[in-house]
């Protein structure tokens, strides 16, 4: 029996310094994606025009880096606020911890070289060296065109710079530690032709991060097997509960819909009509920055209609809206 205790001791020393030395492995190691790359990119005119389309109508980073009016339709930015970050993700949102989005005008991102904003955008490691958890989806930037992120990177030098001190984000536990597990390395492609139909909308739903929102979401994570058949769920600051839509192409999803259905379904959302369509408590309203994507050119649209008729046909569909209940 005294044999037994101490080899019992010992195992679990062993064990106890194994997960010790994992975790300050993870914990003091980890991200690591390697430097900043040492860059100063040319603000040319056409290089700062094809940003401002990305970052508007395609990654729309505009609309989490800026304050939402949700009392509208889509919730459009709110006149002044565009890049000043602030905007909280957190535990509602079904995020492990309390995210805030950053000040991205020149009053922000002053401190950064045009190298740490690359890297930070591409693999999720700020300038400091720690780990963005991915609301932001950099795995996403980091497949695309380098020369596409040069292009926001130019534009967002060119905002207008606004003073906002944005709270710190912080992960709640385990996921404060598994957070510098979640960063790698960019693994940048060319853009295909836009020749290409299928292949071009599969670079442009990378860059949108389409099937972050149309695909089921639980503890943190995408669940596997769900990817574009909608159901996440986005709660409004009402309480009403909005779902995201099955867009892949089953009849429940876009499998009836014309090429110029889809196509319509987006610039219908350009007139005044509808950006000015003010949302009474309770009434239905959309996560989806319409509003943004409804300015993508026509040709971006079909790619990424015929991207998405060659997926997965998912036989779900959700109930769209939900009231809170009184």
């Amino acid at each position: 029996m005294k044999k037994f205790k101490k080899i019992f001791g010992r195992t679990l020393l062993i064990i106890l310094v194994l997960i010790g030395g994992a975790i300050a492995y993870v914990k003091f190691a980890l991200p690591n994606v390697g430097a900043a790359p040492n860059l100063t990119i040319d603000k040319t005119p056409q290089r700062v025009e094809r940003g401002r389309y990305l970052a508007n109508h395609v990654t729309v980073c505009m609309d989490c880096h800026s304050t939402r009016d949700w009392s509208r339709f889509s919730g459009p930015m709110q006149a002044g606020s565009k890049g000043k970050g602030g905007e909280l993700f957190d535990q509602k949102f079904g995020f492990p911890g309390s995210f805030y989005s950053s000040n991205i005008t020149p009053a922000g991102i002053a401190g950064y070289t045009d190298g740490e904003l690359f890297r930070v955008i591409t693999t999720g490691v700020n300038k400091k060296g720690k780990a963005l958890f991915p609301v932001m989806p950099y795995h996403n930037y980091g497949r695309m065109d380098e020369e596409d992120i040069y292009s926001i990177i130019a534009y967002i030098r060119t905002l207008a710079p606004i003073q906002n001190t944005v709270p710190e984000s912080k992960a709640d536990f385990p996921m404060s530690i598994l957070i510098n597990t979640i960063p790698s390395k960019a693994a940048l492609t060319k853009i295909p032709s836009p020749a290409d139909k299928v292949a071009y909308g599969g670079y442009l739903v990378n860059a949108a991060a389409c099937m972050d929102c149309h695909t089921q979401f639980d503890k943190g994570k995408l669940v596997a097997g769900s990817e574009f058949g909608g159901g996440r769920e986005f709660p409004f600051p009402d309480g009403s509960i909005v779902r995201s839509s099955n867009i892949t192409p089953h009849e429940k999803g876009i499998g009836l819909w014309s090429e110029d259905q889809f196509v319509n379904t987006f610039h219908s959302k350009t007139d005044s009509l509808t950006q000015s369509v003010v949302i009474k408590p309770g009434g239905f309203n959309s996560i989806m920055p319409w509003t943004m994507y409804a300015k993508m050119k026509e040709e971006d649209l079909r790619a990424i209609y015929a991207y998405l008729k060659t997926m997965k046909p998912i036989d779900k569909s959700w109930e769209r809206f939900t009231v809170k209940k009184q």
